[in-house]
């Protein structure tokens, strides 16, 4: 069993920033992918960026060069740094990791920019 707790959203202006956390019960974050994805309500979860137990990273189109996925494995953390905010990333944020044949998600946290 995986528990992931999400934290660090809020009320942000329009280019300000927010780093988000997504702490696991185990250090089972620190052998796999793990993803950060957001949603808005009625549309379908998306991807934003992917980090994997080597350290790569992957980022949609549309937050590439503002956001930055990062970990930390002493503390079992992952973490997602989000510069120059803009109303179209308000969403809620939901990270995941793929273990023992599913999907773990947190229970997500509201980001919302205002213009």
């Amino acid at each position: 069993q995986v528990q992931l707790v999400e934290s660090g959203g809020g009320l942000v202006q329009a280019g300000g920033s927010l780093r988000l956390s997504c702490a696991a019960s185990g250090a089972i974050v620190r052998f796999t992918v793990v993803g950060w994805y957001r949603q808005v309500p009625g549309k379908q979860r998306e991807l934003v960026a992917t980090i994997t137990s080597g350290g790569s990273t992957n980022y949609a189109d549309s937050v590439k060069g503002r956001f930055t996925i990062s970990r930390d494995n002493a503390k079992n953390t992952v973490y997602l740094q989000m510069n120059s905010l803009k109303p179209d990333d308000t969403a809620a944020y939901y990270c995941n990791v793929p273990a023992f044949g599913r999907d773990y998600w947190g229970q997500g946290t509201q980001v919302t920019v205002s213009s």
